[in-house]
């Protein structure tokens, strides 16, 4: 036994090794390392399976750990909603659980895990960002933004149109224009319920209303 491995089964060996191991895989993720990061931390987690797993269980505990790791690079690559990257970051916890020798040995394995994964978004102040999940970004911004500018031109929409309170207003109340119930304000002046009445102006979504001439 190697002097690196008898650190790696001290548990506070195997809280380091993970940590850095993670800390490096996900800063790969998430930066520009030009494959060094990664290489680093695979060869860090290898440490820790080779002193962990016996050889008939090797091949199906490190696969899922690989799987795992996959899934998370997939994720940001082609889907962008996080759901894969979530079922990978569990495989690769439950990968890294099951070797640990003991209870507190297996905490500190995830501990390291979770503060790993963490701390990687530290890289992102040092290194050039990749562009994992910019898709999901970008549509959630257009999306926000064309339902906002749809509403906007909506509302917009209904200068100059008449319709009925929908409730009194005193000075706030709902309305019915064109079959469809909007929030609105008067003037400073109390309308009853069922008066007829134009929309006189707009601001975002403030609508301002009066009552038509000769119904107040």
């Amino acid at each position: 036994m190697d002097a690196l491995q008898q650190i790696i089964f001290l548990p506070i060996g195997g809280f380091l090794v993970i940590f850095i191991g993670t800390l490096l895989l996900f800063g790969e993720v998430l930066v520009k390392g030009r494959f060094l990061f990664a290489i680093t931390g695979l060869l860090t987690i290898s440490a820790y399976f080779t002193a962990h797993v016996q050889e008939g269980l090797a091949f199906w505990i490190v696969g899922i750990y690989l799987v795992g790791i996959l899934l998370v690079v997939l994720d940001g690559k082609v889907i962008g909603d996080g759901t894969l990257a979530g079922i990978g970051i569990i495989l690769m916890l439950i990968a890294l659980a099951l070797p640990s020798p003991t209870l507190l040995y297996g905490l500190l394995v995830i501990t390291a895990f979770v503060l790993g994964t963490i701390s990687s978004s530290l890289f992102l102040k040092l290194f050039p960002r990749r562009d994992l999940w910019s898709k999901l970004a970008l549509h959630d911004a257009l999306t926000s933004e064309e339902g906002y500018n749809s509403m906007n031109q909506e509302y917009a929409g209904l200068v100059g149109k008449q319709g009925i309170a929908d409730t009194d207003f005193r000075p706030s109340g709902s309305i019915l224009v064109d079959g469809k119930m909007y929030s609105a304000i008067s003037e400073g002046k109390w309308i009853k319920k069922g008066t007829r009445i134009v929309v006189q102006n707009v601001d975002g979504t403030r609508i301002l209303i009066k009552p038509l001439e000769g119904t107040e």
